[in-house]
């Protein structure tokens, strides 16, 4: 596990010094405190922060082949980089390193750029080939480890943090609308999108050539059809289930450090448990994180699993400085992120780092078995199939905008009001809050693509479902949006915070797409959602105080907080005339917004936690940034905009 960052330039006459590339490694040494290595010559240069965990002692980057024509830079781990070795051995290969990394270099001699379907893993790096003078950037299928790039003049920057890019070319720190106005409305930026107008995320499932000064970039991979498969019966599915979890399971236990589990006490990280201790002839090492109110802390669910597999289990009850902590995070965060999961992420990632360097989790149980509340209510509880269409659009166009603001249930029958998809984009959307209260400003929405503009990618993905039902075709977007943008890239950002690796079994390309082709119902049966996962919790001893409780997800008592130890501070950030006055708020929108949630009119805290981490992230780390560029850098969206005028 590493950082990688380098640059490329077009020629071979570009001068690039080690000390450039060096400066880029140090803004990522906390995903790799063990060791730094450098490769620079004739206008090109790698760079990797290494976190050692196969062959710790020849393990170092950057990596190169035989003749040393190809070099390589790696984050992640080919968890099939055995059977890839004795492979590559009987076609003559020489290996002089026993990792992972050396593997992907060998291949690309085979291969080229279609190295890539070979690779059983998480993955970000980057290969130098020398003699055709040509860069390749290639991310793993589900983006579980981050890529960043920028072509500038006629280089290509690349890191596994925006940071890295900036910290040599601070001149790219250009904001972008666009993507400001999807972070707003979904509490991330989906890629290939980032805050920076000319950095972007390479998507998940892509790979980036870079030659004679021309950026291709081309998708390798995709999710395959949904509900394809419907077994002979469930205990049929039961059986493959197991078998094949469990595979995917085993070969993310090889490690030469040691290892363990995050459990939360919910039905993914209780199942990867259940499934490692069968593995494993030693205990299973697991850590949870609580909180002294009860309504958040799980942590006795965790303790009955933990009991129930006798592992040696590890917990924290957070009593955290709230404002310190929200202050602290502002200060870590590279673009805006508004999920406030992130800090029992971090800490959870650090009280496990005292203990081992690798650890396994239940993520992406959800969107692969159809595990979130919004998918039963939206598609199920709020479908109202038999409403002719035109009586929805007529409330929607006429009665809607003639109800006073805060009239009961206006916003509910405007929601059942929807066809399903856009019932479905709503909820998940900051859309209805804008729609209400016009939290932001006129003119950022109209420079960011309009209202209805930040869901029309999300509309692009649900036409393009290979899935032909309702919930197989949210589960795809959700999985090609939600999962990289939020919740892959929290688990990524704070547990490498933390220098501490994470392995996701539920996310191997081979389960996922045998769990694909499952028919919906064996996802969401009725109003048991995760169906057949959780049968297979049961069979495996997962107790059923567990499985038959309410989901909580990583839930922060954030509504308490807001309204207590940071109300002051949220008051004084978002209502500063130095925030209304960069031109992204609507001040009375703003404080109608506090208004309702502070009075307790409203429940939902994520808008306004959303607003606070972004004016955090303006003045933490975007007013920092050394340099800036002359032109179209807002920081002051006001200037911007009357220049656009």
């Amino acid at each position: 596990m590493c950082g990688i960052a380098g640059i490329v330039g077009a020629r071979d006459d570009g001068w690039i010094d080690q000390a450039t590339i060096k400066r880029m490694c140090q803004t990522i040494l906390h995903r790799g405190p063990d060791d730094e290595g450098v490769y620079v010559k004739n206008g090109a240069g790698l760079g990797a922060r290494r976190l050692s965990i196969i062959d710790l002692v020849g393990g170092y980057q950057p990596v190169f082949n035989e003749d040393r024509s190809a070099w390589v830079v790696f984050n992640g781990e080919i968890y099939n980089f055995s059977e890839l070795r004795r492979e590559l051995v009987t076609q003559g290969h020489r290996f002089s390193t026993n990792t992972d990394t050396e593997v992907i270099v060998h291949l690309y001699e085979e291969s080229g750029a279609d190295c890539v379907h070979k690779l059983r893993g998480m993955f970000a790096f980057a290969v130098f080939d020398e003699r055709r003078r040509r860069l390749l950037l290639a991310r793993d299928r589900l983006g579980k480890k981050p890529l960043h790039y920028a072509l500038a003049e006629d280089r290509l920057l690349f890191g596994s943090e925006i940071k890295t890019i900036l910290s040599v070319a601070p001149e790219l720190a250009e904001t972008c609308t666009e993507a400001l106005l999807q972070y707003f409305y979904f509490g991330y930026i989906p890629d290939p999108l980032t805050a920076f107008s000319k950095i972007k995320k390479l998507p998940p499932g892509h790979l980036l050539e870079f030659e004679r000064g021309e950026v291709r970039v081309r998708q390798y991979w995709n999710l395959p059809q949904y509900g394809t498969y419907a077994p002979a019966n469930e205990e049929y599915c039961l059986d493959e289930l197991k078998k094949k979890l469990e595979e995917a399971v085993k070969i993310r236990l090889v490690s030469d450090v040691p290892l363990g589990a995050l459990l939360s006490g919910g039905t993914d990280s209780s199942t990867i448990v259940a499934l490692m201790a069968h593995a494993s002839s030693k205990p299973v090492k697991t850590f949870s994180i609580g909180f002294r109110q009860s309504d958040f802390d799980e942590t006795p669910h965790a303790r009955t699993v933990a009991e129930r597999f006798a592992t040696d289990h590890h917990e924290l009850i957070l009593e955290p400085d709230v404002v310190d902590t929200v202050e602290t995070l502002g200060c870590s965060l590279e673009e805006p992120f508004g999920d406030s999961s992130i800090l029992p992420t971090y800490m959870v990632s650090c009280l496990a780092r005292k203990y081992v360097t690798v650890v396994l989790s239940g993520d992406g149980g959800d969107e692969v078995f159809a595990g979130y509340d919004r998918y039963r209510i939206h598609l199920c509880e709020r479908s109202l199939k038999w409403l002719p269409r035109w009586t929805g659009r007529l409330y929607r166009e006429y009665i809607y905008p003639r109800l006073p603001y805060g009239v009961p249930g206006r916003n509910f029958a405007y929601s059942v009001s929807l066809p399903w998809a856009e019932r479905y984009l709503e909820a998940v959307s900051l859309a209805p809050l804008q729609r209400n209260c016009s939290l932001l400003s006129t003119e950022f929405v109209e420079l960011g693509g309009g209202e209805l503009g930040p869901l029309n990618t999300s509309r692009r993905h649900l036409r393009s479902a290979p899935a032909a039902d309702p919930l197989s075709q949210v589960l795809y977007l959700d999985t090609k949006t939600y999962l990289p943008g939020d919740i892959l890239t929290k688990v990524d950002r704070m547990s490498m915070a933390a220098s501490l690796e994470v392995r996701v079994p539920m996310l191997d390309h081979i389960f996922l797409e045998w769990a694909t082709s499952l028919i919906p119902k064996l996802k969401m049966n009725g109003r048991n959602q995760k169906y057949i996962l959780a049968r297979l919790a049961r069979r495996l001893g997962v107790p059923a105080s567990v499985l038959d409780r309410p989901k909580m997800g990583f839930a922060l008592p954030l509504v308490y907080w807001i309204r207590h130890e940071l109300r002051e501070m949220t008051y004084s950030l978002l209502l500063e005339p130095r925030s209304l006055q960069r031109g992204y708020f609507n001040g009375n929108g703003v404080r109608q917004m506090l208004t309702d949630f502070m009075s307790g009119r409203a429940e939902d805290p994520l808008p306004v936690w959303r607003l606070l981490m972004f004016e955090l992230w303006q003045r933490n780390f975007l007013e920092r940034i050394p340099q800036r560029a002359s032109t179209y850098n807002f920081d002051w969206i006001g200037q911007r905009m009357t220049m656009a005028s």
